[in-house]
């Protein structure tokens, strides 16, 4: 939807009825990823419709176009699967041999009154979510909408609209949740009430939020272990070091981009510029004071999700010293995981970038870290 959302707020805004069409699964080489979407609108002073975006690059182009103009008169949601087949690919397949499903929809201020503030949200950069039914057992939740944001106005989830049953709206709610904090889009699976473990009913959720930053301080070979396992969780991970002969793409091949520049430094210019926000998480795995205590001075005095350090007890006792002499209070201390890591008892670094990513993912949700066979009560926070 970012892609013709300029197009879709103006028809909005002007009252009219809109098809969109948005590809919510691909199979094989699919030439549109998810989330590509194509809308048709009117044309200018009783022009005949005009279309806006693609979901295929032309190859069905023309049969999503007609689906698209019936489904903005009748307002009846249609869930279309689109695939080679030996007597209409070049009619209405993909002469790609990849397989589209594609969900056409009709958008208009009675049907998606919350579409103006939405737009406010992904032109500001806030992340936003919005889940859409695209398959159900029962045709009338066809369509239904949910909009979820991670932080509303008493500080917790805002989630505004409803799926049919509180059950599938509270589970798709919390995995929109999930995905936004990835930065990711995906099609949900439930049963027709919500359970996660069941069939009948897909979920389409757009989520609009840019990949949270995972900064790793300290170029070392426990680094490049974060850095991996930071990309896999879906971090836009950067890796920082003062040592040019050791900051080099070559040893991080897993990070989005590798930085020679004191930490400090580093990390203040990026907050400065408003780059770092509060789902980002620091990871300082120099364990030498001169490079250590100033960047952690400055990240622990940052509104972020996350930040460790590595280093022994001893190391960790004399850091934080150091740091009470550089005026960081107690409470702000209080914020710094360190010795890094959960206690797996890890030896490698592989191993340690999972006791890292372990605890980042408990601070995240507000799970315990405690093995699941010793809780109570559910598993999802």
């Amino acid at each position: 939807m970012r892609d013709v959302l300029d197009e879709l707020l103006a028809w909005w805004r002007d009252g009219h009825a809109v098809g969109m069409a948005t590809v919510v699964a691909t199979f094989r080489s699919a030439p549109r990823p998810p989330g590509a979407a194509m809308l048709v609108g009117p044309g200018p002073d009783g022009a005949p419709p005009v279309a806006v975006g693609s979901v295929s690059g032309g190859c069905v182009e023309g049969a999503v176009f007609d689906l698209a103009s019936d489904v903005a008169r009748t307002g009846r949601p249609v869930l279309e699967r689109y695939g080679i087949s030996d007597d209409d690919a070049f009619a209405v397949g993909l002469t790609c041999g990849g397989i589209l499903d594609v969900f056409v929809e009709r958008v208009d201020p009675a049907g998606f009154g919350d579409l103006g503030e939405v737009a406010a949200d992904i032109a500001a950069g806030r992340p936003v979510a919005v889940a859409t039914v695209v398959e159900h057992p029962d045709e009338r939740l066809l369509g239904r909408r949910l909009v979820v944001r991670p932080s509303g106005p008493a500080g917790g989830p805002q989630v505004s609209g409803s799926l049919g049953g509180e059950r599938l709206t509270g589970a798709v709610a919390d995995d929109a949740l999930g995905l936004l904090a990835g930065g990711l889009s995906d099609t949900l699976t439930y049963g027709p009430d919500g359970e996660r473990r069941g069939e009948g009913c897909r979920v389409f959720v757009s989520a609009h939020a840019p990949r949270p930053r995972m900064l790793v301080f300290g170029a070392i070979d426990f680094a490049a272990a974060t850095a991996r396992i930071g990309a896999f969780l879906g971090y836009r991970v950067t890796v920082c070091d003062a040592r040019p002969v050791f900051a080099t793409a070559t040893r991080f091949p897993d990070a989005d981009e590798v930085v020679t520049d004191w930490p400090h430094r580093y990390l203040a210019a990026e907050a400065d510029a408003g780059r770092i926000d509060e789902r980002a998480v620091i990871c300082v795995l120099t364990h030498d004071p001169k490079f250590d205590v100033p960047v952690l001075e400055r990240a622990l005095r940052l509104d972020v999700a996350y930040v460790g350090a590595m280093g022994s007890r001893r190391t960790h006792e004399d850091r934080l010293a150091r740091l009470r002499d550089a005026g960081v209070p107690d409470g702000a201390l209080a914020r710094l995981h360190s010795p890094i890591g959960l206690d797996l008892g890890s030896r490698t670094p592989e191993e340690t970038a999972v006791s890292i990513a372990a605890e980042i993912v408990s601070a995240r949700w507000g799970g315990s870290g405690r093995a699941l066979t010793t809780t109570r009560g559910r598993i999802h926070h």
